[in-house]
């Protein structure tokens, strides 16, 4: 039995049929009308659209003999950090929860860096980083930095996987353009629809992801970017006066996370190229991954930890760069009263409005 060929209006989604009287195929919806060979090679290039292909290759490095003496664990018997620090780091606190860790033994079963950046600002501009950061906020507490008091700082490498590869897309847009005129009867309104399509290659390099459970992705990607230049072959040495931690997320499971990324960039970056239109839709976008690489790093992450009024506060700066970010509390008074003020400047910008219409 043959199947019966149903077509779809571009512009409104409707079923739409042969009209004899016009010759065309007609939307009985929206009133469109479409030659038959616009909608047969409409039709045939949404049957040749290209489909996700998103998959990676992972480049692992395991430890060799002798790289990880002087190197051991760490575990958290609250949260379950794993931390990797010297031997002489004997009696410490965990840097996420602030509750005291053991020492568990020699490095082990873990797969060895292949880049580490190092640390370019220390403690003390961390310090003032935080100071810095409590300027300007009108809505902060104004006893908020007297009596808040810096129950650690630690300098924290933090782990990433990076991924590198190409990105070919094919996106497809809905497009229309909409003018409205009048006469002395009727108000007009034509709308004319396109469909917009965009194709090429982009590449990516080192897009991170963090490899650890106790560092929120947002928090991470907060104090992005990372100057990747810097990064340097690993060596152990860099770890020395620092924390490290271990990954506990795989790097299979951290590809998801990869591919929105890479699909939001490349989806933003060809959405920029469809303008002069009134509106544009995307319809359908087909992200194919080519050469795609991994490898895994660790980035240097000033973590401090405050205390006040018995609620904690936890800070990040990007060792790196000096790019610092936390939550604060807020000043319930005081952001009542700035919500009252504008209320009543909104308030009475409206009546000045209406009072102005009604002058006119």
């Amino acid at each position: 039995m043959s199947q019966i060929q149903e077509y779809k209006c571009p512009c409104c989604g409707g079923a739409i049929a042969f009209d004899a009287n016009l010759q065309k195929m007609k939307c009985p919806y929206c009133d469109t009308e479409f030659e038959m060979e616009t909608l047969a090679a409409y039709d045939e290039e949404l049957n040749n659209e290209p489909t996700d292909d998103m998959k990676w290759s992972v480049d692992a490095k395991e430890w060799q003999d002798g790289e990880a003496d002087g190197l051991y664990t760490y575990v958290c018997q609250s949260c379950g950090g794993e931390i990797i620090g010297e031997e002489t780091t004997a009696a410490m606190q965990c840097p996420y929860c602030d509750n005291p860790v053991v020492m568990m033994g020699r490095l082990s079963g873990s797969l060895k860096p292949d880049f580490v950046i190092p640390f370019k600002l220390d403690k003390k501009a961390a310090k003032a980083a935080l100071k810095n950061h409590y300027g300007g906020k009108k809505l902060l507490p104004k006893v908020f930095a007297d009596q808040n008091h810096i129950d650690e700082v630690r300098g924290v490498y933090v782990p990433f996987w990076l991924f590198d590869v190409d990105a070919d897309a094919h996106v497809r847009y809905r497009a229309s353009n909409i003018r409205h005129w009048s006469d002395s009867r009727y108000e007009y309104t034509e709308t004319v629809c396109y469909s917009v399509t965009r194709a090429g290659s982009i590449g990516f390099s080192k897009v991170p992801v963090d490899g650890s459970t106790k560092m929120a992705d947002d928090l991470m990607e907060s104090i992005e970017p990372y100057n990747m230049a810097d990064a340097v072959d690993f060596q152990t040495a860099y770890l020395a006066g620092y924390l490290a931690d271990k990954y506990d997320v795989a790097c299979d499971a951290s590809m998801e996370r990869a591919n929105a990324r890479i699909r939001t960039s490349t989806e933003r970056a060809f959405a920029e190229t469809v303008d002069g239109y009134t509106t544009v839709t995307p319809e359908l976008s087909g992200i194919r991954l080519h050469r795609g690489r991994v490898q895994y790093a660790l980035l240097p992450v000033w973590l401090l930890n405050t205390t006040w009024n018995g609620q904690k506060y936890t800070f990040a700066m990007n060792g790196q760069t000096g790019k610092f970010v936390g939550d604060l509390p807020l000043d319930k008074g005081a952001y009542n009263r700035w919500l009252l003020g504008f209320t009543a400047l909104f308030s009475a910008a409206i009546f000045a409005a209406a009072y102005l219409l009604w002058l006119l």
